[in-house]
């Protein structure tokens, strides 16, 4: 998965694009000595992984782009635990059977961004359950325990803030940091790797798993922690009104996550271009002139929807969300399942009439509109008509005396109005 026409090095890419937080010393220059193995932890709360992942799976496709060889680890060891970092209260734990779950779904994700197959450089995914689950207690406490200090531990940030709150922290949650640091020594013990990236709020477990290597074996290990994502509206990233935005198709269609992007503020686009496409640094600079000269016409917001949900997700999933999207912005309904129909109009006016009104002639359409609650009145809904401002299913009607009939709805189930540009209601044929 190496390039090379890349421009830079591996350190130098992560600085243009702003995502270096913090770092440890020396680490642009072990990193120019040759191939370097590095590797983040993903939690397994969930099935599936979301958008806030995003950055950390970029900082390991980046690693893998310059030569080097990533490693990710699903936490199936230290999810049976749970990570205090910028967590306010105590997490629910999962049972063993939840996190093999949430373990293969989060496998399949990983898989559609890293080279497993590389010639000289292939990626590696690998579960901390294989080793954290058969410690034995005395041992890791004389041979691990014994290198950290419970001062140091105090005066972490994960662990202040919590002990400063009424609930507190449990010894469970704050033997977190030794574990993830025991992670790091036992795979620069296995793949001789040195080097452990992730988000900001991971930066004290990460000194204290590279200073443990260099107690324990002599070894020159390194940390690079990427910054937390907040949007300039002060809204936390990765979250709508409709929930977490999430990497599965199944939880969040194409088009949402499509839209997701598209809905980028202006103040945010240009750093979410940077953070989460392979884009080059002129093609992004491009984009950037065009967002000052023409912002009404969003080509940045768009060019950042398609290449990260072609990215999460393949062509055909980008195919559809726009095809989706070109249909709420007055595109003709056509081949598009009843499930793709319900996602694209889940946020508009819906209401349900039997289908017995649509049998024969069919329903007025003047009736049909004041049961959606389009019109207020017959009287109001004719004007509309006449105005020529009455769409069904994106199609212009003009006809105060049409009847809607089964011919008229979208596989038997559904009629889609229009009032104006973009006034929506979904009628749910029963």
């Amino acid at each position: 998965m190496t390039n090379d026409k890349l421009p830079m090095t591996f350190f130098k890419e992560l600085e243009w694009r702003g995502l270096i937080h913090s770092f440890s010393q020396g680490v642009e220059e072990h990193l120019a000595k040759g191939n370097v193995t590095g590797y983040i932890g993903f939690d397994p709360t969930a099935s599936s992984l979301h958008v806030g992942s995003l950055l950390p799976i970029m900082g390991l496709v980046h690693l893998q782009r310059y030569g080097h060889t990533p490693i990710a680890i699903a936490g199936g060891g230290t999810g049976m635990i749970g990570d205090p970092s910028g967590k306010t209260q105590e997490r629910k734990l999962l049972t063993k059977e939840d996190i093999d779950a949430n373990l293969e779904g989060i496998k399949k994700q990983l898989a559609k961004f890293l080279d497993f197959d590389a010639k000289d450089n292939p990626a590696t995914l690998v579960n901390n359950a294989d080793w954290l689950t058969k410690l034995n207690m005395v041992d890791f406490l004389r041979d691990i325990g014994k290198h950290f200090s419970i001062n140091e531990m105090m005066a972490k940030d994960s662990v202040r803030n919590r002990i400063e709150k009424e609930q507190g922290m449990s010894f469970t949650e704050f033997c977190y940091s030794l574990l993830q640091s025991y992670d790091f020594l036992e795979l620069y013990d296995r793949y001789k790797c040195t080097l452990q990236m992730g988000g900001s709020d991971q930066w004290g477990n990460i000194v204290s798993g590279f200073d443990l290597i260099r107690k324990l074996r002599g070894g020159d290990a390194h940390g690079i922690v990427f910054p937390l994502i907040t949007t300039s509206s002060g809204t936390k990233f990765g979250k709508t009104e409709s929930g977490t935005v999430w990497l599965d198709a199944e939880r969040t269609s194409p088009y949402k996550f499509y839209q997701f992007w598209f809905n980028t503020d202006d103040n945010d686009v240009m750093k979410y271009l940077k953070f989460f496409t392979l884009l080059g640094k002129e093609q992004i600079d491009l984009l950037e002139s065009s967002m000052l000269t023409a912002p009404e016409k969003r080509e940045a917001q768009s060019t950042l929807a398609q290449e990260v949900t072609k990215l999460v997700h393949d062509e055909n999933a980008l195919a559809q969300a726009l095809k989706a999207t070109k249909i709420f912005f007055g595109g003709e309904i056509t081949d598009v399942s009843d499930g793709e129909l319900v996602d694209i109009f889940s946020d508009v006016p819906s209401v349900e009439i039997p289908n017995t009104q649509f049998v024969g002639e069919g329903i007025s359409l003047v009736e049909l509109l004041v049961h959606a609650q389009v019109a207020k009145s017959k009287g109001d809904a004719r004007r509309a008509i006449e105005q020529g401002g009455i769409y069904i299913n994106n199609i212009r009607t003009s006809g105060v005396t049409q009847k809607v009939g089964m011919n008229e709805t979208v596989h038997g189930k559904f009629v889609v109005l229009r009032k104006g540009g973009k006034n929506y209601f979904l009628v749910k044929v029963i």
